[in-house]
Formats: C-alpha cells, structure tokens, sequence
C-alpha cells in the first residue's frame, strides 16, 4: 500500500460517530468551506444534484429542532456546525420539471438541446421503467435522498482529512422537522423534504471503543 492509501485508511478510522463535541472548540470558515464544497462537488445519479445544505448556526432554532430530534440531544447544543441536507421531492426532479431542463441541462450543465431531448427521455425511462419510481412519490423522494447521502458521505470524508469529527442524524420525527422549517419560511415543502442531518466539530473525548466492522471475508464477493 503506498502512502496515498495508508493515509485514507489512517482518516477512515479516524472517523466516528461523535455524539459529544467540544462546544468551546469551532471549526474555522476555511475549513468548514471545504467540507460544504466537497458536499457541492459530490457525484449524483444523471449529475441532477437533487439537494440543498442548509446550515444551521442559530443556537435559539437548533434548541428547536433538538426538541423534535431525539437523536441529536448531545450534538445540536454542543457542534460547532450543523446541517440539515434536503433532497429535492419528485414533481420538482420531475423530466420536464423547470429544475432539470433549465437550472441543470442547459444553465449548469450547459448541454445542446439535441443532448437535452435525448438525457430527457433516457432519464424518463428511469423513472418509469428501470426504478419504476414515477408513480411512488415516497419512493422517488428517497432515491433522491440516497443522492444526499452521497453528499453526507463526501462531507464527513472532508472533515476527517482535516482532522474533524462528525456525526450523521437520523434521529429525528421527519414530518414535525419539515413543520418547524416551513414554518420559519427555511424549507419550501413543495420541493424539499428533509434527508438527514449532519453535526461537525471537535471530539470532547475519543470514541469509547475502538472501531468494529464485520471482516472482509464476510463482507467482500469476488466473481472471477
């Protein structure tokens, strides 16, 4: 193994699950920049990017959400930075939808319109035919989130390369978090629903035990 892998293995088992962070202890700008931009640089299914982060700074809205987080009752008071991935509903990743067409094929990704139409139908064939997702709004929604997790995963790397912990959250009553949202005018219900959310920070200790996984012998199938 060369010194490129040693040293993503060493972040790796850096990483865990932190559920107490030093609350004197912040992540600078430059550093929490580089973990959102590796969230914004994360790969997606089409490249449709179906998410937006939203950080969550306010100590008074983060006691709310911790309110209907019984997952987060140590990370929201304590982590520097906390947040709140949302994954785009299936009438806003629709084909035809105004995000697709315009905010991702022709503004970001700048596509021809011949490349346009012919993404256009693959990318409706997807949804109907190879994931049968178009007519399961739930379902649709979670392989939306699922593109968020990718995000999640591509943040928390970032963190643990600069030597910073982190702690995915599920722990929480979705439909009373996508409420208090909406109702602070943070979350427009019609395209996003909540995914997930993220505490970043400093550790307060080390995990208690050390890190188990099942072994590779277990886990890992080779087809020759």
């Amino acid at each position: 193994m060369n010194a490129y892998g040693k040293k993503f293995l060493e972040t790796l088992c850096f990483r865990f699950a932190c559920k107490q962070f030093n609350p004197g202890k912040k992540i600078s700008k430059k550093d929490f920049q580089t973990i959102l931009e590796a969230g914004r640089l994360a790969p997606s299914s089409f490249g449709f990017e179906p998410w937006e982060y939203i950080v969550v700074q306010d100590m008074a809205l983060r006691e709310e959400i911790r309110a209907v987080a019984w997952g987060a009752q140590t990370q929201l008071p304590s982590a520097s930075h906390v947040v709140v991935l949302l994954a785009r509903k299936p009438e806003a990743m629709a084909p035809d939808s105004s995000y697709i067409q315009n905010t991702i094929m022709r503004e970001t990704q700048k596509l021809p319109p011949e490349i346009i139409a012919a993404r256009t139908e693959k990318y409706r064939m997807f949804l109907e035919n190879d994931f049968a997702l178009s007519h399961n709004p739930r379902a649709g929604f979670e392989w939306a989130a699922r593109q968020s997790y990718i995000a999640l995963s591509f943040m928390m790397m970032a963190a643990a390369f600069l030597g910073i912990d982190s702690c995915p959250i599920e722990g929480f009553q979705k439909y009373d978090l996508e409420t208090l949202l909406a109702a602070k005018g943070i979350l427009q219900t019609d395209d996003f629903g909540v995914a997930c959310m993220a505490a970043f920070g400093y550790r307060d200790e080390g995990p208690k035990r050390p890190k188990t996984r099942r072994p590779e012998k277990d886990v890992i199938r080779w087809i020759d």
